[in-house]
């Protein structure tokens, strides 16, 4: 069920040059066999899009979604914990630990906006919508476009997530994370201290939560952690090194 694993060990495989995000990704190439001066540690390129995205988000079209957000009284209130969660193997019962430990924390913060664009798969929709409909600071909405998402991620006060992918980019917006995942593939960031694994449990979930809403030394801890995963030069890493090799 992970073919981006399968993909990567067989492009690694055929590639002359390797860019990896990060150092532990590096070694972890050496490892398997790559030649070590081929390897490169330069960050992850996706942050370069991030970042370039995030500077430039008003010069882009407004998509609909942003503009019914802008509107909704309740965004315009409330600070924001938004939420991620599609992982299959958190579907059953992790599912509904991580709804029932939404739906207690939002009862407990009710000056926060708990915003979840709820993935189509139905062993996610359903779960998620018989549980949380109808909750005052719980708002489920349809996926999001890219845009969007950016937009949520910076007007976020906090971010729950299963995503490898918000694991990278949430420490670039300086958001806290709360993996809800038993193991990650993205341990710099919980090495680095910009995210927590608490899995499904529920009180882990619910604790974190209220953790960095009422510890503002671990808040500010957490969100000012310099992104493992890149620092936005990825790209211009690539190309100076690329550029070297051709000389």
């Amino acid at each position: 069920p992970f073919p981006e694993q399968m993909n990567r060990v067989l492009t690694s495989k055929i590639a002359d040059y390797h860019f990896a995000p990060t150092t532990l990704a590096q070694k972890n190439l050496i490892n398997e066999g790559i030649d070590p001066k081929n390897v490169f540690t330069t960050g992850n390129t996706g942050i370069d899009a991030l970042l370039t995205i995030s500077k430039n988000l008003n010069n882009y079209e407004t998509p609909s979604t942003i503009k019914a957000l802008k509107k909704n009284e309740l965004f315009k209130t409330k600070k924001v914990v938004l939420v991620t969660g599609h992982r299959r193997e958190n579907f059953g019962q992790g599912f509904k630990n991580i709804c029932e430990a939404i739906k207690i924390s939002a009862k407990k913060h009710p000056n926060y906006l708990f915003i979840y664009p709820v993935h189509l798969n139905p062993n996610v929709t359903e779960v998620v919508h018989q549980e949380l409909n109808n909750q005052e600071n719980i708002l489920l909405i349809p996926p999001v476009d890219y845009l969007t998402f950016i937009f949520l991620m910076n007007n976020s006060y906090l971010i729950l997530t299963d995503s490898g992918g918000v694991q990278e980019e949430a420490p670039s917006l300086n958001k806290p994370i709360i993996v809800m995942r038993k193991s990650t593939e993205r341990p710099e960031g919980v090495d680095a201290g910009c995210s927590i694994l608490v899995g499904t449990d529920l009180k882990k979930i619910t604790f974190a939560i209220s953790n960095l809403i009422h510890n503002t030394e671990i808040y500010k801890k957490m969100s000012s952690v310099a992104n493992p995963y890149g620092d936005g030069c990825a790209s211009e890493k690539i190309f100076a090194i690329i550029d070297q090799l051709d000389e």
